[in-house]
């Protein structure tokens, strides 16, 4: 099997996937790692992973910047809520100032990795998405950055009779480069953070747009330029004010988050209060009234209250219905109306995809994901050295992306300090039953089955809450119940 002469045979450290958290690994690593040798592998053509991808109308952060950002690269554009240029660009100049970008292999699509107790090492196959080649490098750590979603196809029903629709139907993770919505109706099927920022970024050009949901979300407007960083840019360095921002932005985040736990019932007034002020003439009740509580599902944030301002000057309008079936016009709906259409939007969701896609081997014998019990959410039972990096639910990808990343240069120094070879966790003696992300949205109850399980407790209960976490990954002991450590030649397991 060819290996690619760009590519080191041996390096001491593999990451997966050039996006957000891939960048940030190994900017990490060069700084707290400083004599490790490294590669980042990325199966696309470009830096970025999500933000290169997702190229719909309007694609936006649904967090704010500052906390989105990396902590040790201050975010400096005005937008607080930013659009996805302008964050491809941000983690493009990263890569580039850091040198991480010499340390990229495009193209480089991993389907395999094996891991070898004797040598201590991980056996990581590639597929050459440019050459059709398989290529195989060899690594001591390996940290699968690809995040979660699958980038070769999103959640798609088929609806009843949709092949008689003369319209176009359009998916927004394939949204084609030409398509012009100019004096056309638009309905746009969804009711998540794609179609909230859908709505409004076509009805400009629209005659009019449709959000036709089965479902409302809960739907809160935030500024779009913070005005604590406007006012501090101008007093401090931005070395000063980013992180005030950033920690004022987490309080205020955890804290709502907290509030929405434990007191649904008044957060679901405080949210139907803020929405009525934004909409005084839409039956609020009927459009905005989920039948679940806040943060049973990730809340979708509009800039300015966009969406919002699109609805009341007229431009769009929401329908709340099901779907009988596609007619040659449009949607008809089961309430009897119908939506006439030119362009159809199925904003109907992602699938989720762990790792990639690709499989794990430890001394030979498949591992079952779904099997195993997350360590701290970011580590595997019974698989060394390896390391999976799945940001917040509730709050920034980045956030615990920076803690987990920060946690394996502890870890790999702590390796080399104490002259082991390998780190494996292992399951709690009650096993764990707990689901890995505790959210009821469609895309990740659709792949549950697929994901690690969690504990009741720590060191394997994944927290959703950073304030935790950040005493758990930066200070916390690395030698704990839930972790063994192997030196050169004790055995092929741990024990």
């Amino acid at each position: 099997m060819p290996t690619d002469p760009a590519v080191p045979a041996h390096v001491d450290v593999l990451i997966v996937g050039a996006g957000l958290s891939g960048i940030g690994a190994a900017c990490h690593l060069q700084a707290e790692c400083p004599g490790k040798t490294y590669a980042v592998l990325e199966s696309r053509g470009a830096i970025g992973g999500t933000w290169d991808l997702f190229r719909y109308p309007g694609i936006r952060s649904d967090s704010d910047m500052f906390t989105l950002g990396y902590a040790f690269r201050p975010w400096k554009d005005s937008k607080s809520i930013a659009d996805g240029a302008s964050i491809r660009r941000y983690i493009e100049d990263t890569a580039t100032e850091y040198g991480v970008q010499d340390r990229i292999r495009f193209h480089h699509q991993v389907v395999s990795a094996a891991w070898s107790s004797d040598d201590a090492r991980w056996t990581v196959t590639a597929h050459r998405t440019d050459t059709g080649e398989t290529v195989q490098l060899t690594c001591s750590w390996l940290s699968v950055c690809s995040g979660y979603y699958r980038y070769d196809e999103g959640f798609r029903p088929r609806f009843d009779g949709e092949e008689r629709f003369a319209g176009q139907l359009v998916h927004p993770q394939h949204w084609p480069e030409d398509l012009d919505v100019t004096g056309k109706r638009v309905v746009v099927i969804g009711s998540g953070a794609t179609a909230v920022t859908l709505v409004p970024s076509l009805a400009d050009d629209a005659e009019h747009v449709t959000m036709l949901q089965r479902t409302p979300s809960y739907i809160l407007s935030l500024p779009g330029r913070d005005p604590l960083a406007q006012a501090l840019r101008s007093r401090l360095p931005a070395t000063v004010a980013y992180p005030i921002v950033r920690w004022k932005n987490v309080l205020f985040s955890t804290a709502f988050y907290q509030f929405s736990r434990r007191w649904p019932a008044a957060a679901r007034r405080v949210i139907r209060r803020l929405t009525q002020r934004q909409l005084p003439d839409i039956d609020v009740d009927t459009h905005f009234k989920p039948p679940y509580n806040p943060w049973d599902q990730r809340l979708c944030l509009v800039p300015d209250g966009d969406l919002f301002r699109t609805l009341r000057a007229g431009k769009a309008s929401i329908a709340t219905d099901r779907i009988a079936g596609f007619t040659e016009k449009g949607i008809a709906l089961e309430s009897g109306e119908h939506l006439d259409a030119d362009v159809v939007v199925t904003a109907t969701g992602l699938n989720l995809l762990p790792m990639g896609g690709m499989s794990l081997t430890v001394d030979g014998d498949p591992v079952d994901v779904s099997a195993t019990v997350s360590y701290k959410g970011m580590m595997l039972s019974g698989v060394p050295n390896f390391a999976l990096v799945i940001g917040y639910t509730n709050a920034s990808w980045t956030l615990k992306a920076d803690l987990v990343n920060r946690y394996v240069c502890r870890l790999i120094n702590h390796l080399d300090e104490n002259n082991y070879v390998s780190a494996t966790p292992v399951a709690p003696p009650e096993g764990g039953d707990e689901p890995f992300l505790d959210l009821s949205s469609g895309y990740v109850q659709r792949s549950l089955g697929n994901l690690p399980k969690q504990g009741s407790r720590k060191p394997w209960k994944l927290h959703q809450n950073y304030l935790r976490d950040v005493a758990l990954m930066r200070k916390g002991p690395l030698d704990d119940e839930g972790m063994t450590f192997q030196r050169a030649g004790t055995g092929r397991r741990a024990a």
